[in-house]
């Protein structure tokens, strides 16, 4: 019982905190890729870092089960990437903020977000028998993290990680006073 209401409760927790910090609205997912509002990409990419150093804790302290590395496969995640990307484009949300923006009741995430997560889970399901063993061949690496590659601690992985990120956001914070100060044409 506790494998479904640990993964619900903290669901309702990420979808709170997407509401609390206003990033389930579509105009603030939308200026991200017109380079007009970063709050998405701050509040992912920190999430991506807290995250990462959570579940290595929890690996190191023995109380996270270590998840399995999907195999690599570089031409099904370049497909899957411009899929996703279509899917976001069009609807206006990505599947996590799609769902948040349906439980406040916006009707457009009804009709265009949740329709297009069954229809695209319909479609995934329809094809990825005939397509993946294709798609999984080419650029096919195996199980690979970077920390087997380089053969650098975990832990060092993700310092450096954080660090890209860190210079990741200073870099967007530059580019928004760049371009909040910048007359307009």
């Amino acid at each position: 019982m506790l494998d479904v209401i640990k993964p619900l409760v903290l669901g309702f927790l990420f979808g709170w905190a997407l509401h609390k910090a206003g990033l389930t609205h579509y105009a603030r997912i939308v200026n991200v890729y017109r380079f007009r509002d970063m709050t998405v990409m701050r509040f992912m990419l920190t999430a991506l870092v807290v995250g990462a150093f959570a579940i290595q804790v929890g690996l190191d302290a023995g109380f996270a089960a270590s998840a399995p590395v999907p195999p690599t496969s570089v031409l099904a995640n370049l497909v899957g990437g411009v899929v996703f990307g279509v899917g976001m484009a069009t609807a206006g949300y990505c599947p996590g903020t799609v769902v948040a923006e349906a439980g406040e009741g916006r009707l457009d995430a009804w009709v265009a977000g949740l329709s297009g997560l069954l229809v695209g889970a319909m479609v995934f399901g329809l094809l990825q028998p005939l397509v993946m063993p294709t798609l999984s061949r080419v650029g096919s690496y195996g199980r690979i993290t970077f920390a087997g590659l380089t053969g650098a601690s975990p832990w060092l992985v993700l310092l450096v990680f954080a660090q890209a990120v860190a210079l990741v956001l200073l870099l967007i914070g530059r580019i928004v006073r760049a371009s909040e100060s910048s007359p307009p044409q």
